[in-house]
């Protein structure tokens, strides 16, 4: 069973490399251009794992994953944050909102999809 990946970023291209990046590991992928979308989607295709990015319009990212974890499914989802934000006050923002972990763009497709499969294996465990 492979596992299935929300990815929502508000960049084409990002999406895009994800895509490609995710579908060479053998995940399947579904796409959101923003937070509202995501959250949508998230209903839609209940995902194994989420890859969000920060910066986006309508909904950014620290306000989807807030959201998200509002769901009950989503509080066992890992959400990855993925994104150019460095800044340890983003990242305790993203945690105390319920992210799992932080990738910083440009990412390297072999450590994302190491972060996942370590993410979702031990979401898996508990």
């Amino acid at each position: 069973m492979s596992l299935s990946v929300l990815a929502i970023d508000d960049s084409k291209t990002m999406r895009n490399l994800l895509g490609a990046a995710l579908g060479r590991a053998g995940y399947s992928v579904d796409f959101a251009e923003d937070g509202q979308a995501g959250l949508d989607r998230f209903s839609a295709t209940d995902p194994d794992v989420v890859i969000t990015d920060i910066n986006m319009p309508r909904l950014n990212g620290f306000d989807f994953i807030e959201g998200a974890r509002r769901l009950e499914r989503a509080r066992i989802v890992p959400i990855l944050v993925l994104t150019t934000e460095t800044a340890p006050e983003f990242r305790a923002k993203a945690r105390d909102a319920g992210a799992t972990g932080w990738i910083v763009k440009p990412f390297d497709a072999a450590k994302l999809v190491w972060a996942i499969e370590r993410v979702t294996n031990t979401a898996a465990s508990q």
